[in-house]
């Protein structure tokens, strides 16, 4: 299994409450989710943890705050981390607000970009 299917029908969920547009696609073994037409978030497997990590576009600003949380990783699995993404460790989703709260940073900087 490429990634967790219960992990994108709870982003699915999350999304729908926010009463957003989005779209899902696979992509390079994961599933990542269009808002507006830009990607906003996903999951992607770890392969040297052995889970499901949500990733999380979240601009920049947010980032320096985020990524000092103990359950975020910098999102570099090219070798080079991308700017304004983030990883989230499943201890930091388990629960569905904290997984809301992900879904708000995601919404909040995809809705400050130019379409």
């Amino acid at each position: 299994m490429p990634f967790d299917p219960y992990l994108g029908e709870r982003i699915s969920g999350s999304l729908k409450l926010h009463k957003v547009e989005f779209e899902a696609k696979k992509m390079m073994g994961g599933l990542v989710f269009m808002v507006q037409g830009k990607m906003a978030c996903g999951i992607h497997i770890d392969k040297k943890l052995g889970h499901s990590l949500l990733m999380a576009r979240i601009g920049e600003k947010a980032y320096a705050e985020e990524i000092k949380k103990q359950h975020c990783l910098p999102m570099d699995f090219t070798g080079r981390p991308m700017k304004g993404y983030l990883f989230v460790m499943p201890e930091g989703f388990d629960l569905d607000d904290d997984l809301d709260y992900w879904i708000s940073k995601v919404l909040e900087f995809n809705r400050s970009l130019v379409a």
